[in-house]
């Protein structure tokens, strides 16, 4: 954990949930695992907020708690994680990706539950259902049944999970109320199951919900009308009380994968070969462990009868397709054995590594120009070579290859190795090897991503405070005409200027997040395959 990942994090708690928030999961952050006697201590913070504080934290899954380890009676300790925090960032991704899968009511689903932490199934579909009818003409709504199918096939798929059953209560948990009181937390212990260890993971209850979603009135009448129909509601059953359910962040950290590993493949090859890659992956990505090198064995005989019709490839043409895939250098798929017309695997792994390997050679390329970016591909690729080889290979004169690399030397993306043929290690003596090592360039350049994410959030809420003190909040209806005539016309310009930034800025986060989960994709894999 680096100085940049815990100002991320921090930034990122604080634009969420606020600044008390914020000052109890950066303090757990820099300190590790602690009782809730020594956070009030150490952080002077009421016990009330910091009790609430990490109640918001255990509701969101950001936090953890399991019993003391100095053994049974000891008081529970809390502790969290940069990962647990930073997935933040991609809260707009799991929200746009849910609903290119599933459409309109896959997207409220998973943002009321990104946005509550856990939901039981009744209360997500009755709230969903609400919002959608909301949105539609007059006289029409949403049926619970829908909205439930849909509920249905994200568990289906392993995009939703149960929170695993509470094992035991804390002083937190029996002193204040979570946001859904009742509801369990994310894993309790260090040694807890997880939530794919629980039988009951992806069961989805019989939910005896009947009706439609309603339309909220306007008003004070309407706010009335809401908290009374609410408390009515609350105290409704539908047969899945006590069952709470959360975001498998896991799930569509797998799918990112698989879809980046497609879209490599398109611009790699063509398009009906990333189809062929696309059905492998979706045959085998429920049955594939999460640290799997490679996927589930398919022989050539499934995939044939598992693409899609519209592409009407015949068997030959197939056959002809994966060879092409096992024989490209970038080895997205291997070939695992011969029966069934041939047992075909996709290389999760390799794949990965090609896809952080382009990232960093994009990044020097950016960074340093395309000359610089042909030496540094080239010591990829030949490991070790001398000043004098690179400038031969590389086809760079002597003084430019000499420059550029001494420049990547200082920004530590290549490395200069010694090797003396005497114990002396005099100069005249020593071969002096330039060389690429590709993890621990991924990890240095991970870290400057968070490092930029971290300067974009701030100066990000920087433009928005600008924008919310130029713009007249709460005004009167008949007086907005008036306060726009206040506004001259530069500070009109400025107003249209810091919206165009903050596009910007958004955009470029989501750039930014994608290179990060490519880098941590990939030493994640790295990690998995040595240990």
């Amino acid at each position: 954990m680096t100085a940049q990942e815990v100002r991320l994090c921090g930034l990122l708690l604080r634009e969420h949930f606020g600044e008390v928030v914020e000052k109890v999961g950066t303090h757990l952050l820099r300190n590790g695992t602690q009782n809730l006697r020594t956070i009030i201590h150490e952080t002077g913070i009421p016990v009330d907020l910091v009790k609430k504080s990490l109640c918001v934290l255990v509701q969101h899954g950001a936090c953890v708690f399991s019993s003391g380890r100095k053994g049974p009676g000891s008081p529970t300790e809390y502790q969290t994680g940069c990962d647990r925090i930073l997935r933040i960032l991609r809260y707009p991704r799991y929200i746009y990706t849910s609903k290119t899968l599933y459409g309109d009511t896959g997207e409220l689903i998973i943002e009321e539950l990104l946005q509550r932490g856990h939901m039981t199934m009744s209360s997500t579909v009755k709230t969903v259902a609400d919002r959608l009818t909301q949105n539609m003409e007059e006289g029409h709504s949403m049926d619970y049944s829908e909205v439930s199918s849909t509920f249905s096939k994200l568990v289906e798929t392993h995009f939703l999970q149960r929170c695993p059953p509470l094992a035991q209560k804390t002083d937190v948990m029996t002193t204040a109320t979570p946001a859904t009181p009742g509801a369990p937390a994310d894993p309790v212990s260090t040694t807890l199951s997880t939530p794919e260890s629980f039988p009951d993971c992806y069961k989805v209850p019989h939910v005896t919900l009947i009706g439609r979603g309603k339309r909220q009135l306007s008003g004070d009448d309407g706010e009335d009308q809401k908290n009374a129909k609410k408390a009515r509601l609350d105290s409704d059953t539908h047969g899945d009380e006590g069952i709470y359910w959360q975001v498998n962040f896991e799930r569509f950290h797998l799918h990112f994968r698989d879809q980046a590993i497609i879209s490599a493949v398109a611009n790699k090859l063509d398009q009906t070969t990333s189809e062929i890659v696309r059905t492998m992956l979706r045959m085998s990505e429920v049955m594939t462990a999460p640290t799997a090198t490679c996927t589930k064995p398919l022989s050539a005989n499934e995939i044939f009868r598992s693409l899609p019709t519209s592409y009407n490839i015949s068997r030959p043409i197939l056959d002809q397709y994966l060879t092409l895939l096992v024989d490209d250098p970038m080895e997205f798929v291997g070939k695992a054995g011969e029966s069934g017309g041939g047992v075909y695997v996709v290389n999760l792994h390799r794949a990965l590594a090609n896809l952080a390997r382009a990232t960093l050679e994009s990044v020097v390329q950016e960074r340093f120009g395309s000359r610089s970016a042909r030496i540094f591909r080239l010591l990829l690729r030949k490991r070790h070579l001398e000043q004098k080889q690179v400038e031969d290979f590389a086809m760079i004169p002597a003084k430019e290859a000499k420059d550029m690399l001494y420049t990547l030397l200082s920004q530590n993306l290549v490395q200069l190795q010694e090797i003396p043929k005497t114990p002396d290690y005099a100069p005249s003596r020593t071969f002096y090897l330039y060389t690429v090592s590709q993890l621990p360039t991924a990890r240095m350049l991970l870290q400057n991503c968070y490092k930029v994410n971290q300067r974009l959030l701030e100066k990000s809420q920087r433009i928005e405070a600008i924008l919310a003190s130029l713009q007249a909040s709460g005004a009167e209806p008949e007086q907005l005409t008036e306060v726009e005539e206040m506004i001259t016309a530069p500070e009109k310009q400025q107003l249209e200027s810091l919206r165009v930034h903050i596009n910007k800025l958004d955009s470029a986060e989501n750039q930014v997040d994608e290179t990060i989960f490519l880098l941590e994709s990939y030493i994640s894999s790295t990690a998995t395959l040595t240990s």
